[in-house]
């Protein structure tokens, strides 16, 4: 049966069109965007989990940030401390020189106050951002925002702690040493092991700083390798497949050509039906 009202192959075959055209801007969309999710309409469940993550790589990213200025802090701190230690060693080689019978006290006390006056320049220079962690007023328990994990929905941060160290005081002591009158053999012996220990002191704060320094530089590479694994992650939900798009595109593009002939044929149909009055 033929009808002038209703066309039944052209509405099956504008349907077709319309289904194609459809898929054809999806397809273009992902080509355009390079993505495969791109809102929560496209994939709910990826949305959802490819956004969470996404938050979560950049708070990783902004953790790093923090550590690295830590990382600039403990690194300047370390560096006046190794410079303090070298400084110490050479008062404690001063001292132990001092030890010879015939050698000019006067001229040592003055290479004794030399080296203390620049252990003092050293602590007083090495500070980073406004921070001196082997002064006396940054002396103390240190904590720095190391990561941040998800239990349940719950977001919690890690934390790298360390202490800092009073090179200020050390110093203060050896200063005292290179104004004492040690004019006995005693007074030089006491003087020496005294300031041997002062200069296990540094070696033990210099130690430190390196530890916690190394610490922080090992959770940088970890948050690194942690934030490509969550972008690669996310990547892998949302991304399109540009040579898959590509196949498809031109699939879809012969499709939509075809269904537009298929559609011209079936809307001549009725034009047939004339040739009945003929």
């Amino acid at each position: 049966m033929s009808s002038i009202l209703t066309n039944t192959s052209a509405m099956h075959a504008l349907s077709t069109l319309r289904g194609i055209n459809d898929q054809l801007s999806e397809t273009q969309n992902r080509i355009s965007t390079g993505m495969k999710v791109n809102s929560a309409k496209d994939n709910a469940s990826y949305f959802s989990i490819s956004t969470t993550m996404e938050s979560e790589s950049g708070m990783n990213k902004a953790v790093y940030e923090g550590l690295t200025l830590a990382k600039n802090s403990v690194s300047t701190a370390r560096l006046g401390a190794e410079t303090m230690v070298d400084l110490a060693q050479q008062f404690v080689d001063r001292l132990a020189f001092a030890q010879t019978e015939g050698v000019d006290q006067l001229d040592v006390q003055k290479e004794l106050s030399s080296l203390a006056a620049q252990m003092q320049t050293a602590i007083e220079q090495s500070s980073f951002n406004g921070e001196n962690l082997i002064s006396a007023a940054g002396a103390g328990a240190k904590e720095v925002v190391s990561g941040v994990s998800r239990s349940g929905g719950a977001l919690s941060t890690t934390t790298i702690e360390f202490n800092s160290v009073d090179l200020e005081a050390v110093q203060i002591n050896f200063a005292a040493i290179a104004i004492d009158n040690t004019t006995t053999a005693a007074d030089l012996e006491i003087a020496l092991t005294t300031a041997e220990g002062y200069l296990t002191d540094v070696i033990n704060g210099a130690t430190d700083l390196g530890i916690a320094e190394k610490s922080i530089e090992t959770q940088q590479n970890f948050l690194n390798e942690l934030t490509d694994r969550l972008d690669a992650g996310v990547g892998s939900m949302i991304d399109a497949d540009m040579e898959e798009e590509a196949a498809r595109l031109q699939s879809l593009q012969v499709q939509q050509q075809l269904s537009t002939q298929s559609l011209s044929i079936a809307n001549q149909s009725p034009q047939n039906i004339l040739s009945l009055f003929k």
